[in-house]
This record gives structure tokens, C-alpha cells and sequence, in this order.
């Protein structure tokens, strides 16, 4: 009986999860996708269309694709870097719009995509209301917005202290039936709040985390960010998830490998460093320290206007440490 995994995430992180995981048969992977992304292209797509947002939706869908789609995958990844109304916009978020259009749906059209690349799994949005991330900050401040949650404009050094919603969102039923199911419930890697808590804070998640027998599993992001996570080390970022899940995880999963020193000299002038590992043996959840970050830099797509990651956590590296944990 394949095991039932639910991922919880949305951006490059939980892209690197689904990757990794989607050929072997012996797991059954259901994505639980963000939903409050109002930066870039998403914007356009939320305020003039009425349509959730869809790049993590779609980065989920070209994850878990089959082999085989060649061109076409390009075609769907394609970003516009030119043209008034195009320029940041993925043709695969235009045709997800089409085919929500045509569905009548946003489900419907996941379903379609899903059939045309064979997806190997499920991509479930979180939640299917309209709503926005609000976070409140050590300094009084109080931001509305997941991209100037994302990407501070003002004192990036506050800490967030508090994490909701624009207004209370019910999970999607599929959302809440996936990690009740799963044998092993996936959190991170990815922004701490823009792409992991900002799934949990949604009515019923952290129910349904909380409540299920599955192992809990947290992959710690391998840099700070600034306006997150500047100031944590690894035990605070464990705290983070384990207070807004209402439940500690079973494995937290660390990197030790080697980050390429020009990598880590451009991170460092942005104010960010590598997350140091203040993790104790004999804690309560098991501590896993292995070399799962990818060896190449990213490269930025043309025409992509937002601030991404310059380096990533390595798929294959990543599958065979989630694999040994599933066997066991």
C-alpha cells in the first residue's frame, strides 16, 4: 500500500519536495497549495480577473508532472519579459486563467492542467476564499500583503510576531481530508511565513495537523531571509511551526552541506546568512543533518521581477532522505 503524503507549502521548496518524490510508487502525494500570493503577476490576476492566485498552483502542477511533456512543459513555464500587460507573466498562469474560464472553475481547471501533464498526484489549494496575509510586527506595525510581507519596504529588522488573515478562511475540504489521511504530513522548506505558516493559519489546517496520526516531517530552509527569519536560528524556526501547527514535528530535517562561498558572499550583502544550527540530540522530534543543498546557482528567469533564491535544496537528495524515513 503506497504511503499517503501531504505537502504543505507552495513556492521553490515544496517544488524541490514534489520533484523528488513523484516517480517513486511507493507514495501517494497530495500538494496543499498557498493561497495568498498578491505579488508580481498575481496581482493582475486577483484584482482585475477576481481569480485566486496561481503561480504556486501552477510551479506545484509542473512539479509533479510525468516525463515527457518536452516543449510543452517550456511553453507552460514560459515568462514574458516584454509587451504591455504580458511583461512577468507566465503562460501558464494565462492558460490556467483559460481554462478557469472554460471549467468554470479554478478546481476545474487544475483538474484539466493536472490531466495534461499526467500529473503524478494531486495539487489541492488550501482554501478557496479571497483573502490576504496580515502580519503584525515587534514595532507596532501592522502590514497587509503577503509581497510587502515578502519583501519589507519599511524596518526589515522587526520581528513578526503574529501571523493572520485579512479575514477567517475556511480550508478546502480536499485540503482537510489529504492530511487527515497521510501517513507523513510535509511542512517547508520555503519562506517560513509566506509559504508554509500562511497555509496553516487557514481555518482547519492546524486542526487537521494536529488531529492526524501521520508523522509530522519539517525541512528547515538553509538561509535567513530578511523581514522572516534574520533573526532565528534553527530552534526557532521549529518553535514557529510547532506553535502555529499546535503540534511539535516527529523529524526536523537540517542541512550541513556546503553553500559556494560567491553564493553566500551575495546573500550576506543582502543581510542574509546561513541558519545556524542550535538544534539538541535527545529532543523530542528526531533531528536528520545531511547534505541535501543543490550544487547550482539559480538562475532568475527574464522577466521576472521578484526577489527569489539563490540557492535551492536538491530534489534527488532531498527524495532519498524523506524515502529512508517513509521505509522506516
Amino acid at each position: 500500500m503506497p504511503k499517503k503524503v501531504a505537502v504543505i507549502g507552495g513556492g521553490t521548496g515544496t517544488v524541490a519536495v514534489l520533484s523528488g518524490l513523484k516517480y517513486n510508487t511507493d507514495v501517494t502525494l497530495s500538494a496543499i497549495v498557498n493561497m495568498t500570493d498578491d505579488g508580481g503577476s498575481n496581482r493582475v490576476v486577483r484584482d482585475e480577473f477576481g481569480l485566486l492566485p496561481l503561480s504556486d498552483l501552477r510551479k506545484s502542477i509542473v512539479a509533479l508532472a510525468d516525463a515527457g511533456n518536452g516543449i510543452f512543459r517550456e511553453l507552460f513555464t514560459y515568462r514574458f519579459d516584454k509587451g504591455e500587460g504580458l511583461s512577468s507573466h507566465t503562460l501558464g498562469n494565462l492558460m490556467l486563467m483559460a481554462l478557469s474560464d472554460i471549467t468554470g472553475s479554478e478546481i476545474g481547471a487544475i483538474e484539466a492542467a493536472s490531466k495534461i501533464f499526467n500529473c503524478r498526484g494531486k495539487v489541492i489549494p488550501v482554501t478557496l476564499d479571497d483573502v490576504r496575509l496580515v502580519a503584525k510586527y515587534d514595532d507596532g506595525r501592522t502590514v497587509t500583503g503577503e509581497h510587502l510581507i515578502d519583501e519589507p519596504e519599511e524596518n526589515p529588522s522587526a520581528k513578526i510576531i503574529e501571523l493572520s488573515l485579512s479575514e477567517e478562511a475556511e480550508a478546502y475540504e480536499e485540503a482537510i481530508k489529504a492530511i487527515e489521511e497521510a501517513d507523513f504530513i510535509i511542512a517547508g522548506p520555503g519562506d517560513l511565513y509566506t509559504s508554509t505558516i500562511c497555509n496553516i493559519i487557514v481555518k482547519g489546517i492546524s486542526e487537521a495537523i494536529k488531529n492526524s496520526k501521520g508523522k509530522y516531517i519539517f525541512i528547515n530552509n538553509l538561509m535567513t531571509k530578511k523581514g522572516q527569519t534574520h533573526w532565528m536560528k534553527a530552534s526557532d524556526l521549529v518553535a514557529e511551526i510547532s506553535r502555529y501547527s499546535q503540534r511539535q514535528p516527529d523529524y526536523v530535517l537540517l542541512n550541513n552541506g556546503e553553500i559556494p562561498a560567491p553564493t553566500l558572499k551575495r546573500y550576506e550583502e543582502k543581510g542574509e546568512f546561513i541558519i545556524v544550527d542550535d538544534l539538541q540530540d535527545g529532543s523530542e522530534y528526531k533531528i536528520i543533518r545531511t547534505d541535501i543543498v543543490a550544487n547550482d546557482e539559480v538562475v532568475q528567469d527574464k522577466g521576472d521581477t521578484l526577489v527569489r533564491s539563490l540557492v535551492r535544496h536538491d530534489h534527488e537528495e532531498l527524495a532519498k532522505v524523506l524515502l529512508s524515513i517513509f521505509n522506516n
